[in-house]
């Protein structure tokens, strides 16, 4: 029986144990090694890095925690079927971040973002950026893995073409979100800018209509002699009326300004 602790080079054993190695497939004389580190998406992301030995008449899986190699009966079926189970659940499990972002466009449309629009903007757009990286180094890590072994006897190639094609898949539909992550984000700063624009015109339009009045409070409040009104006893009144005439000539040429706009 075979010891695979002592067929595989040491420096291969500490590229199986780093749970943070990315993916790989490297030939070796008696054996060939393929790591692939995966996401999970549960509650949160997750990562996965998952090792096999492949012998030429058998084949391996690595267990981390308790540092041992797991026979799997078959060269090639057995890691293909653990692969195949990884890679379905990731793509199912990857349609709730669909789901979110099309809950996300939705919520602009109605223009009703929340405050915490932007976190969950921010932690969707970390967590498929994570998702894109990992597959591309696994894609194209399985595409050696099948360009390596097609011609090999027993080699399932369709099985392998397959588990390609799904990483290919969830890579493309992880590209696509981002892009329309991007395009929401596009979308949000355009309201937000807008609700802004919309504050400063309201402040400015208010500016406009008391300016006027402000400089004639301040004209009449300097104490100096010969002020008009100065002398009589309607010259609150007087000044009252010269205001409002003042507010509604001001709020026509605003008006009117807008118009012409």
């Amino acid at each position: 029986m075979i010891n695979i602790h002592e067929l595989v080079d040491s420096l291969h054993l500490e590229d199986l144990q780093n749970e943070l190695h990315p993916a790989m497939f490297d030939e070796n004389n008696g054996y060939d090694m393929l790591i692939l580190r995966l996401p999970l998406i549960n509650q949160k992301l997750e990562i996965t890095s998952i090792g096999f030995i492949i012998t030429p008449k058998n084949s391996y899986l690595y267990d981390r925690e308790k540092d041992e190699f797991k026979e799997l009966g078959s060269r090639f079926e057995a890691p293909y079927k653990i692969l195949d189970g990884m890679i379905d659940d990731l793509l199912k499990s990857f349609e709730g971040y669909l789901d979110l972002i099309v809950d996300m466009e939705e919520v602009l449309y109605l223009n009703k973002a929340k405050g915490s629009f932007m976190k969950q903007w921010l932690e969707l757009k970390r967590n498929i950026i994570k998702i894109e990286k990992l597959l591309i180094h696994s894609s194209s890590t399985m595409d050696r893995v099948i360009e390596y072994y097609k011609n090999s006897e027993n080699f399932p190639l369709n099985h392998y073409i397959d588990l390609h094609e799904h990483l290919e898949r969830t890579l493309r539909s992880a590209s696509l979100q981002l892009s329309k992550l991007d395009y929401i984000y596009k979308f949000y700063t355009t309201q937000t800018n807008e609700r802004i624009n919309r504050s400063i015109f309201a402040l400015t339009i208010i500016s406009a209509i008391f300016l006027p009045l402000n400089l004639v409070v301040g004209f009449f409040g300097i104490n100096t002699s010969g002020l008009p009104f100065a002398d009589g006893t309607s010259g609150t009144n007087n000044v009252l009326i010269l205001m409002a005439c003042l507010m509604v000539i001001t709020i026509f040429g605003i008006y009117f300004l807008r118009r012409k706009i």
